[in-house]
């Protein structure tokens, strides 16, 4: 957490919610169970939502970045593992599904901005993020949503290499047990980002 009060130039700040789709965020969502008890303990929906308004009245960037697959995955290796393995077993993420769709909470607004075609962990690598980023004159980034470790984490870093000042929300965030999300926000977190609390950047905000 920062000492000192944080402060953020809505015109130069993007916030960039990773992931908050029906599969993670949802009863029924395909991967939901995984990350639910670590959802309730952070308190990230709610914290979000509240975070999201306050950007978007201060006139702060707001940008989505949900992953989706065709039917079939043809996009991945015909042998995935690891992470992706799980996405595909669990048949999580398909284009034009309700397990797909951004949760109705965090629908985004006019003035938001969708990021299309996210297939893998980081946002950066197979997106036009850096090039909306860059366009819009935006040298700083909020960052939240699933997984903690993961899509967060690998965003952050590529963040955090492309020469952005980077925040990541220690209670915006989730991961499939709390030992692995302590653990990222404990020793990960710190190394290519600051850690900073949803009050902190709404504070920041109002």
């Amino acid at each position: 957490m920062t000492d000192a009060p944080l402060t953020l130039d809505p015109a130069t700040t993007a916030v960039v919610l990773i992931e908050y789709q029906n599969d993670f965020t949802s009863e029924g969502g395909a991967l939901h169970d995984a990350v639910a008890p670590v959802m309730e303990t952070t308190g990230m929906l709610p914290k979000t939502i509240e975070l999201v308004e306050a950007a978007r009245a201060a006139g702060a960037t707001v940008m989505h970045a949900p992953i989706t697959f065709a039917e079939g995955y043809n996009e991945l290796s015909s042998h995935p593992y690891g992470i992706l393995k799980g996405v595909v077993d669990g048949k999580a993420f398909v284009k034009g599904s309700w397990g797909a769709a951004i949760v109705d909470d965090l629908k985004p607004a006019d003035g938001d901005i969708v990021i299309e075609g996210k297939r893998g962990l980081d946002t950066f690598a197979s997106t036009n993020l850096d090039f909306i980023l860059r366009s819009k004159g935006i040298k700083t980034l909020v960052l939240g949503g699933f997984l903690t470790n993961c899509c967060v984490e690998s965003t952050m870093r590529t963040g955090y290499e492309n020469g952005y000042q980077v925040y990541t929300l220690t209670d915006c965030t989730a991961a499939t047990s709390q030992p692995e999300h302590d653990n990222a926000i404990s020793y990960d977190y710190p190394m290519f980002s600051v850690p900073v609390a949803a009050e902190d950047v709404v504070a920041a905000f109002r």
